[in-house]
């Protein structure tokens, strides 16, 4: 069940339906508890199981963890959720992937080695779940909450469906206490939250898959006869689309769930108006970047220990953070090159300290930062290619076109074309014009009449897109 479909539509009007109903608080609870199982279990009933047992394990620990003060038996159960979670994200998401890399490793030192492939699908939306249960267990342990007293609260919070598939990551010390006392969402609200799924909708359907997929398909499917151009335009589109995807999906989840009163954190702030690496990780999937900042880098020491360990940390967050989205080595080379950039932007930082600590307010500093911002998006696009290609060898190939003269044979229209290049450049001026706002913020500086114009041309739009129900591109992390 997607977002994208009216089988999801009919089933959030009926999920509204009960949730306004004169039940109890605890009831409205329950049948949010069970939608979201059902909603899970559209795409695979089975795996309701792993849910089930991922659920059940980070709560038991976290009451055992809670329960003592010994330093000893408090790391026990953190390293059994730990294990269990990580384990299970392991077997399913990764253990092809080692495989593979063993049986290459393999034949490089000689040996000939041929398994038999293993079958393992994925769980899907695993390693965002995995994510909210470790954080609980982890927030727990540093004593930085309590555990909860409701296993209901809890398993809402693991398993609440407009979070549970891709995200945003959300932490138990925001979400928990807003199931403590009824949750009902406003006239504005209520308002508010239709217009983000109405704005995630028309980003999903009309921009990433309508606009900017097909070209990105294209090049990205036929490298060896893609040339420069097509190169720069399969990229460029790539570029606009997983925004336009993934951003789409997130504000569909926020409003659905500010619909029924519940509030998620941001998941993007305009990213493509970074100015730098460190920008550009608080804007783009900040619930994420978030996570691995407090329960990663943090624990692997930060940068309290020297710039050395410093780098060190930073690449290797990023590795992970790379692999996280994937089991694959263009993953980590994608997640390498952000490390490489933020390691860049430290040094050069440390090198001019009164240009970093420079006031950036003023029109004409601000006009001074565009190009920061273009070069910040340029090397954010070569990380794309890594993202999106469908091997190492095919990533190396479309950087090879791109920065030298290659003809082109694919054949990509010339109002494909342009499709693109209009939607990536309005895309960069949009976020540069809105860059310190947020979108509330935005629409309400406009008329009523103009935000209702706007609002039917967008519901026009999704209404009429020859769109083919494509799935959300993190539903595969």
């Amino acid at each position: 069940m997607i977002f994208n479909s009216w089988t999801f539509i009919v089933f959030f009007l009926i999920v509204l339906l009960l949730h306004y109903l004169p039940f109890s608080w605890k009831v409205k609870k329950f049948n949010l508890l069970i939608a979201s199982y059902i909603f899970y279990a559209a795409w695979n009933p089975p795996f309701v199981l792993i849910l089930w047992f991922t659920t059940v394990v980070d709560w038991f620990m976290a009451r055992q963890i809670a329960k003592t003060d010994r330093i000893g038996q408090r790391r026990f159960y953190l390293i059994v959720s730990l294990v269990a979670n990580l384990g299970l994200l392991g077997f399913f998401k990764y253990g092809g992937f080692l495989l593979e890399s063993f049986v290459g490793l393999a034949s490089f030192a000689g040996f000939d080695f041929h398994p038999a492939a293993p079958s393992i699908v994925l769980p899907i939306g695993i390693s965002f779940y995995t994510f909210v249960t470790l954080s609980y267990t982890i927030d727990v342990y540093r004593r930085v909450i309590p555990p909860s007293k409701s296993f209901l609260d809890y398993a809402m919070l693991v398993t609440f469906f407009p979070h549970l598939v891709a995200g945003p990551i959300l932490r138990a010390e925001k979400f928990l206490p807003q199931c403590a006392e009824p949750r009902q969402a406003d006239r504005r609200q209520m308002g508010w939250g239709w217009a983000l799924i109405v704005i995630g909708l028309f980003e999903k359907v009309v921009l990433a898959d309508g606009m900017l997929a097909p070209v990105a398909d294209q090049v990205y499917n036929a490298v060896a006869r893609a040339g420069t151009a097509e190169a720069w335009l399969g990229t460029l589109a790539f570029s606009g689309q997983i925004f336009f995807d993934f951003d789409g999906y997130s504000l569909c989840a926020i409003g659905a769930a500010m619909c029924l009163g519940f509030a998620f954190p941001d998941n993007f702030r305009f990213p493509y108006a970074s100015v730098g690496f460190s920008d550009f990780w608080r804007r783009w999937h900040i619930s994420l970047s978030t996570w691995l900042r407090d329960y990663l880098y943090v624990s692997l020491g930060g940068n309290r220990k020297g710039r050395v360990r410093t780098y060190a940390n930073l690449m290797l967050t990023m590795l992970l953070g790379g692999l996280w989205h994937g089991a694959s080595w263009r993953f980590v080379i994608w997640g390498g090159l952000h490390g490489m950039y933020l390691i860049a932007e430290r040094g050069v930082r440390a090198m001019f300290p009164r240009a970093a600590k420079a006031p950036l307010s003023g029109r004409w500093a601000q006009l001074g930062l565009i190009p920061l911002a273009l070069l910040t998006y340029f090397l954010v696009l070569i990380t794309w290619v890594f993202f999106r290609a469908h091997s190492v060898g095919d990533a190396f190939r479309i950087l090879k076109k791109m920065f030298s003269a290659v003809p082109g044979g694919l054949g990509v229209g010339a109002f494909s074309a342009a499709l693109v290049l209009i939607v990536t450049a309005g895309t960069l001026i949009w976020h540069w014009c809105v860059r310190d706002s947020s979108l509330e913020q935005v629409f309400a500086r406009c008329p009523w009449w103009v935000t209702a114009i706007i609002f039917a041309i967008l519901i026009w739009a999704i209404a009429t897109a020859p769109g083919d129900n494509r799935a959300f591109i993190y539903f595969q992390f």
